[in-house]
C-alpha cells in the first residue's frame, strides 16, 4: 500500500479512514445529540458534511474558498471569510450555535496572534466546541507524510516540501514551498490548553503515541 493510500481518509480501510471513523464515534459520545444540533464549522467545507456518518439539523460552514460558496444544501450554510475575524467583520453579528467545531484549521491560521483570535471567535459563538489539530510532536509531520520535519531547520523543510512526492502538500517550486512551509505551525499541548483553558485535551492516538489533539467542551 503507497503512503498516499494509507493517508487518505476516503479510503475505507486506510489508517486515516479508521482515525476519522474513531474520532467521529468519540465526537457522537461527547454530543450523542449532534443531529439536532446548529454547528459553526470553522475551516470546513459543504462537501465534507455530505460525507459524514451523521448531519446536524443546520451548518455554517466557514471557509476562504471562494469555490465552497456554490455548495450550497438546505442545511448546509457556506460562508466565505476568515474564521479568525469573525466577530470584527459582522458576518454572525448576534448569531450563536450549539457547537462550534474545527478540523485541521489551527495549525494553519498564521501564528499565535490568530490563534488567540480564533479561540476567541469560538468561545465567543458557541457554548460548546470540538477543536481538533495535529500534534507538534508526532513523528511524522501530517501534511507532507515526512518524518521529523516539523523539527528540520526552515530552509530543509522547504526543500522536502518541493521534491518529497508523497503527502498532502506538493510544492510545484521554491517560492510556493515557501509559502507553504510558512503557513503551517504545528501546536503542542500546553498552546493548546492556553487557548482553551476550560476545555478538556483529547489525545487521538495512533500506535499509543498522541496524533493530535482536541479540545472538547
Amino acid at each position: 500500500m503507497s503512503i498516499t493510500a494509507i493517508a487518505d481518509p476516503t479510503k475505507p480501510g486506510s489508517l486515516a479512514h479508521r482515525a476519522r471513523t474513531r474520532r467521529w464515534a468519540e465526537l457522537l459520545r461527547c454530543f450523542p445529540n449532534l443531529a439536532d444540533m446548529r454547528v459553526l464549522d470553522l475551516g470546513g467545507t459543504p462537501h465534507a458534511w455530505r460525507l459524514s456518518p451523521v448531519r446536524p439539523a443546520h451548518v455554517v460552514t466557514v471557509n476562504l474558498d471562494p469555490s465552497t460558496a456554490h455548495q450550497t444544501e438546505p442545511d448546509i450554510t457556506p460562508l466565505v471569510a476568515d474564521a479568525c475575524t469573525l466577530l470584527t467583520s459582522g458576518h454572525l453579528a448576534g448569531e450563536r450555535f450549539d457547537l462550534a467545531y474545527s478540523n485541521s484549521l489551527m495549525e494553519h491560521v498564521g501564528g499565535h496572534r490568530h490563534r488567540q483570535q480564533f479561540a476567541e471567535t469560538v468561545h465567543s459563538c458557541a457554548d460548546h466546541h470540538w477543536i481538533q489539530t495535529p500534534y507538534r510532536y508526532f513523528p511524522v509531520e501530517p501534511h507532507w507524510l515526512f518524518p521529523g520535519m516539523q523539527w528540520l531547520p526552515f530552509r530543509a523543510r522547504v526543500a522536502v516540501s518541493q521534491h518529497w512526492p508523497y503527502g498532502h502538500i506538493s510544492s510545484a517550486n521554491r517560492p510556493q514551498a515557501t509559502q507553504d512551509v510558512e503557513e503551517v505551525e504545528l501546536l503542542s499541548v500546553t498552546e493548546m490548553r492556553s487557548y482553551f483553558p476550560q476545555s478538556h485535551i483529547w489525545f487521538e492516538r495512533f500506535a499509543g503515541l498522541p496524533k493530535s489533539l482536541v479540545a472538547r467542551k
